[in-house]
């Protein structure tokens, strides 16, 4: 049993392998997001409206197709389907790289996100890790964007002083293609690839999924968050420079506004896991994000309130970005987190796009500080939707592998399973040798369950 709790170096290369892929596709398109408002100011044709489509518009085809590619890779292959969109996202690049206009770095962007590559990357890593560490090597992965969005923030300021914004676009070009070559050379290769209800959408789930009244307003929830997000990047760039900082410095902004979010967080997280608070910060969170921006469309003309405003608004981001895939994963059924993550990084990507085009439209009709408003509203709706959320449980999902089972052990096997302590929910999938729990950690344990199925002490 011990023995299982460590990762083994092939699982070590799988989740820092990927974990880099998927840092470098997140890096690329969050990279044009600091600077790109002030830059599509110098194209022909470019209006608020078409800079928010340019924004945006990633997350339409990463929303369009990032489930079909997951699918796909289960019939061709995890590789050729990853190795692909990485391409996409290489050509989407070059294309926006040698645009002269608004129009043609829309279609470069929106070939970028063509490049949908997030469920089969997370189907490859639950092809390649046992399911005792499959959630710690996730939870890796997903650490990357967190990590690249920051970095972002930092970093595209300055290339954009040094290169400029095309020159940042060669540059995610070359990150696709540091992507390609961890694929090919240093993430392992799987014997087998199947189907992991646990890590990849299941289209037989999706009706169960959306039925979820719970699951559904945390797709809202994440849907607002990234609209509002994107919106945000059509705004506050040129208020910083309004209140007298020259664009190449907006990372000395971007910096302390970051590293004060990130440790601003982590006593409300504390308080939300371990204290068991998870409503009220998590609603709380909320009412932070569109107080943030109430007094950005208010004061967000003036320097210290403008910065006051943008840190708190990255505070909130920041919370609500690390806790609306636990309750995710606390919310969804034992059998279909997979399909459950996947309606939710669909809604993600969704609410790129509708930020950038309603932002773009906002800004259009009633300047820079209606961006803010508009993002205002939406997160009051989200407010309001969300209060009528139950207070989540403290659940967990576990993984257990069967050897083959014939149907009369199956059944004597999940009656055993649901009378343990703490044990809540048992589906068993014969066809995958598979047993998916949902269980209360309070009063889980694991022992229990190996005794059962014969796994050694």
């Amino acid at each position: 049993m011990v023995a299982k709790m460590g990762m083994t170096s092939s699982e070590r290369r799988t989740a820092l392998g990927l974990a880099g892929v998927y840092g470098f596709r997140m890096l690329g398109l969050f990279l044009i997001l600091p600077v790109f408002a002030l830059f599509a100011e110098t194209l022909p044709g470019a209006t608020p409206l078409l800079t928010g489509v340019a924004i945006g518009i990633y997350g339409l085809t990463q929303a369009l197709l990032q489930i079909p590619f997951g699918m796909l890779s289960d019939r061709i292959g995890r590789k050729p389907v990853i190795l692909g969109g990485l391409l996409l996202f290489a050509l989407g690049s070059a294309v926006a790289a040698y645009a002269s206009t608004i129009e043609w770095i829309i279609v470069g962007r929106a070939l970028q996100g063509s490049g949908a590559i997030a469920a089969a990357v997370m189907a490859l890593a639950a092809d390649l890790t046992r399911e005792e560490i499959r959630t710690r090597v996730m939870a890796v992965i997903g650490m990357t964007i967190g990590v690249s969005f920051m970095l972002a923030m930092i970093a595209g300021p300055a290339l954009d002083a040094w290169f400029g914004v095309s020159g940042i676009f060669w540059i995610t070009a070359g990150l696709a293609m540091l992507g390609m070559a961890l694929i090919a050379w240093v993430v392992p290769t799987p014997q087998d690839s199947r189907v992991h209800r646990d890590a990849e959408p299941v289209p037989a789930l999706f009706g169960s999924v959306l039925r979820n009244t719970e699951l559904l307003r945390l797709d809202w929830g994440i849907f607002s968050l990234h609209l509002v997000l994107t919106a945000l990047f059509l705004g506050v760039p040129l208020q910083l420079r309004a209140v007298g900082i020259a664009p190449g410095d907006h990372a000395l902004v971007y910096l302390p506004i970051m590293l004060v979010a990130i440790v601003g967080m982590v006593p409300f997280i504390i308080l939300a896991e371990k204290g068991g608070r998870m409503r009220p910060v998590f609603l709380g969170a909320i009412a932070a994000l569109a107080l943030a921006q109430v007094l950005l469309w208010l004061y967000g003309a003036a320097f210290w309130p403008l910065l006051g405003s943008v840190a708190l608004f990255f505070l909130a981001f920041n919370l609500l970005e690390a806790m609306l895939p636990s309750l995710v994963s606390k919310t969804s059924p034992a059998d279909a987190k997979g399909t459950a993550m996947g309606v939710y990084t669909t809604s993600q990507f969704a609410g790129a796009f509708f930020g950038g085009v309603l932002g773009g439209w906002a800004h259009q009709q009633g300047g820079v500080m209606a961006v803010f408003l508009f993002g205002a509203i939406v997160t009051a709706v989200w407010l309001l939707l969300a209060s009528g959320m139950r207070p989540p449980a403290r659940h967990a999902n576990e993984l257990v592998r069967l050897a083959g089972l014939d149907p009369a052990e199956e059944a004597q096997l999940g009656g055993r399973l649901r009378a343990l302590p703490g044990v809540l929910e048992v589906v068993i999938v014969a066809e995958e040798e598979m047993a998916y729990l949902k269980v209360d950690r309070a009063r889980f344990d694991r022992a229990e369950v190996d005794a059962i199925i014969g796994v050694p002490a």
